[in-house]
């Protein structure tokens, strides 16, 4: 039995065991202490149910405690010890609004909090905003309406969520407008139309200010250069640039400290409006043109990395052909209901997720999974919105509205995932509010100590001063992490791997260490009964039919297995009730008022009081040829032996050797099968190392230790038989999560094809994330450090230390953006899926 929100099902130890929880009612196969999951040793790691807290913060000591659906929010909640709400943590009621983030959908909403406490919860993208400071001032300046309960904005997404009392919209909207962005506010989560509709230079405001000023700053410097025309009209020029391209800039940056705070809008104004007043008219012209057009730039630059994934959600068309009581009509998605009938013909995008009724064809996953070649599809096969039909036409029932279909659910993980903030980002923001008021702590004193104790010129040390500002902005340091995760976790996306945040990110780009989880995930997972061997002289298929009724309620592979070969020789199976399973052992049932076990030979033998050596050398002698055996008994005695064998994956070798070519130091099986299978799947995938005979609470060991050993451990697995290992390592990585909300929802790290071959693209794409992000902030404090040492010299102008500011942060732009460029193979899959 699985609690609800995180299904866990079968986990075999020779054979196989199932599911069954034993562990108290939150039914997750963890080690409890008050419903605390323990990962030893102060271990991080970041798996999330689905009530985790999911507030993109680190923990010390631990990175979330694990929240069963079936859980009542308690009455008293620890704080989630978020770093950046303040020394008094949250409310009981934040805490509760923290643990849900990013379950998906809105917090309250989620926790049933609308209905208690009266709030609303609204969704607003927001247009215009380009940089992570400024994303921090808005949540300030909306946070302090009176209205306003709680309040996150998710600077990667553009997107804003605010708790309020139910009438405070337009205010928001007039707050983010004074601010110097436009709120558009979001139903569901389909992004409103205005966003994706109107062109970059059409909506965005700083474009045309930039034009103009960069006009009557360019007229100005030719003037100046030539000497043409009256003296007074190159200032005239200068002062108009400082105007038009100024006007928005300090609007924001005075509006900014009204709600306390210091942003690079107010530096930057203070510095052009101070060089004016010292007569530096091009200075002060200059600062505004380059910081107008930075700005200008790095939200062009943020505009294209946030439509490539709200692009995710263009593939799916808007409307369907669905037949209602016996006419076809083109539908609207969002009238479309579950149990609609929609029709698809070839060539043609589905618009719904579905389950095939009618029909024959193949699908192209790309745009879901990543993989290129077509599914085969026909009655009973799952598909999904945004993939293409190729050559039939297909029946489909609906089994998931518009706004929860599997597209939007990975469009929506990504953008939560995008506003999680990594370690290298936190240690930033921890720099960034040191390091900016300590700079304009030494400005201000280099303004006024020199000229006052040192008779110095004081035009010449407020000139100083005013170029310490200017470098005190720590513009390209606090957007260089945010805009290389972005760009790593969409491009991700788009090959069909869904990084969850991006402290899994880096996580993944730091692992030494991957353990496997075998059947399902280096097997097929498709495993065949290759012999039945009657103890007694009854017919094989008699004892075969018998399993299958004993397995009919399981759904681990080998179970299905028995049932699938009892279904091909058309047996008949005999009812079966009180069906219950045994984790790491096997499963029990009634059959015709007689109870029969099937497990994994060592349960079977302690169930019935045999000795181990019990048809020891026959089973031995199966499972070193690779095969899995297990005992099928009734009453006190074992009627049969069978015998099972499933294939390791065509790519599982190239896989791992792919791993140890992207630095990956130990790979490890970890599995409840027998030593003999183990051995001879390890030997298949080129002598790895393998731990074998594993119950649950094992593989959590087993994890564990390699902890000891090891910097970072990858576990992978496929998201529901291996929940606890899987959250037990430093990321946890699910197979084919497509069709899996449980995987989904649980995994650090999913792969949403069933494919192995996509976990080596996954660590390299983590790993030259990691080298970026290191890339960025040691540049970025270069430059700082450069050009503080070259005003301290007297090398240095105004004009030059915002083109210095302004150039880095296009350059740490550019360099994160790289990551947007998919590999030639993903590139080509994707080309194929838009066709």
């Amino acid at each position: 039995m699985a609690s609800k929100g995180h299904k866990h099902d079968h986990e075999h130890h020779g054979a196989h065991g199932h599911g069954q929880n034993n562990s108290g009612a939150c039914g997750c196969d963890h080690e409890h202490d008050g419903h605390k999951d323990d990962h030893g040793d102060g271990h991080k790691h970041g798996h999330e149910h689905a009530g985790a807290c999911g507030c993109g913060h680190e923990h010390e000591g631990h990175k979330h405690d694990h929240v069963s659906a079936d859980d009542r929010v308690p009455t008293e909640l620890p704080s989630c010890g978020c770093c950046d709400h303040g020394a008094g943590g949250h409310s009981a009621a934040e805490d509760v609004a923290c643990a849900a983030e990013t379950a998906g959908g809105s917090t309250v909403q989620r926790l049933g909090l609308v209905g208690a406490a009266g709030g609303t919860v609204s969704v607003f993208r927001i247009d215009g905003m380009d940089c992570a400071d400024c994303a921090r001032g808005l949540e300030k300046r909306v946070g302090a309406l009176r209205d306003v309960a709680r309040v996150s904005v998710n600077f990667g997404a553009a997107k804003m969520t605010v708790e309020h009392g139910g009438k405070a919209e337009e205010a928001i909207v007039q707050t983010v407008k004074q601010a110097g962005y436009t709120a558009y506010e979001q139903k569901g989560r389909q992004v409103p139309a205005a966003v994706n509709e109107a062109s970059f230079w059409s909506k965005n405001r700083k474009a045309a200010s930039t034009a103009i000023a960069g006009a009557f700053f360019a007229a100005g410097w030719l003037l100046s250069l030539t000497g043409a025309g009256p003296e007074v009209l190159p200032t005239f020029l200068y002062a108009a640039a400082i105007v038009c391209g100024g006007y928005r800039i300090a609007k924001s940056g005075l509006y900014g400290l009204k709600s306390g705070t210091i942003g690079m809008d107010l530096l930057m104004t203070i510095a052009a409006i101070g060089a004016a007043a010292i007569g530096e008219w091009a200075e002060g012209a200059a600062v505004v043109t380059l910081f107008s057009l930075g700005e200008t730039l790095e939200a062009l630059t943020m505009d294209r990395t946030r439509r490539s994934i709200r692009g995710l959600m263009e593939l799916a068309p808007n409307e369907a052909r669905i037949r209602r009581g016996g006419q076809e009509s083109m539908l609207p998605v969002d009238e479309i209901v579950v149990g609609d009938v929609m029709i698809v013909k070839p060539g043609e995008k589905l618009a719904m997720d579905g389950k095939v009724v009618s029909g024959r064809s193949a699908v192209n996953e790309a745009p879901i999974t990543g993989e290129s070649l077509p599914v085969e599809k026909s009655a009973g096969d799952e598909v999904f919105a945004g993939t293409i039909n190729e050559y039939g036409a297909l029946e489909i029932e609906v089994t998931k509205l518009a706004t929860d279909n599997t597209l939007a659910r990975i469009v929506h993980m990504v953008e939560e995932a995008q506003a999680q903030k990594a370690p290298s980002q936190r240690f930033v923001d921890r720099f960034a509010k040191i390091y900016t008021p300590a700079v304009i702590a030494v400005a201000a004193g280099i303004a006024i100590i020199p000229p006052l104790l040192f008779e110095g010129s004081f035009q010449e040390w407020f000139y100083k001063a005013l170029m310490m500002l200017v470098v005190s902005c720590p513009c390209a340091l606090v957007i260089s992490t945010p805009v290389t995760i972005v760009s790593a976790i969409g491009r991700a996306a788009r090959t069909g791997i869904l990084i969850k945040g991006g402290a899994h990110l880096e996580r993944l780009g730091a692992i030494s260490a991957i353990a496997f989880d075998k059947t399902g995930t280096l097997t097929e997972g498709k495993p065949q009964v290759t012999g039945i061997y009657p103890l007694h002289g009854q017919e094989e298929g008699e004892m075969l039919a018998l399993a299958a009724a004993v397995e009919r309620y399981s759904e681990h592979p080998l179970a299905k297995a028995i049932v699938r070969k009892a279904q091909d020789e058309r047996l008949q199976v005999p009812d079966s009730g009180e069906f219950r399973s045994v984790p790491g052992g096997g499963a029990i049932a009634l059959i015709g008022g007689m109870e029969y076990r099937i497990g994994n030979p060592r349960w079977v033998r302690q169930e019935l009081g045999l000795t181990p050596d019990y048809e020891a050398a026959r089973i031995t002698a199966l499972q070193d040829a690779g095969q899995t055996v297990m005992l099928l008994a009734s009453g006190h005695r074992v009627e049969a032996l069978l015998a099972v064998a499933d294939t390791v994956r065509g790519n599982s070798a190239e896989t791992i050797g792919r791993l140890r070519e992207a630095g990956v130091g130990r790979v490890i099986m970890l599995t409840g099968d027998n030593a003999g299978t183990a051995r001879s799947v390890a030997q298949q995938l080129g002598g790895i190392d393998y731990r074998a005979e594993l119950l649950p609470q094992d593989k959590v060991t087993a994890i564990r230790e390699l902890l000891k050993e090891h910097n970072g451990v990858a576990m992978v697995g496929d998201g529901v038989n291996d929940t606890p290992a899987l959250a037990s390592a430093t990321v946890g990585i699910a197979m084919g999560a497509a069709g899996t909300d449980t995987a989904l929802e649980t995994a650090d790290v999913a792969l949403m094809a069933d494919d192995l071959g996509k976990l080596p693209e996954a660590v390299s794409l983590s790993r030259k994330a990691l080298r970026v992000i290191k890339q960025n902030i040691a540049f970025s404090l270069l430059v700082k450090a450069v050009f503080l040492g070259l005003i301290a010299a007297g090398y240095s102008s105004l004009w030059l230390a915002v083109l210095a500011d302004t150039g880095s942060s296009l350059i740490v732009i550019a360099n994160g953006m790289r990551l947007l460029r998919a590999p030639k193979q993903s590139a080509a899959a994707g080309e194929s899926a838009r066709g």
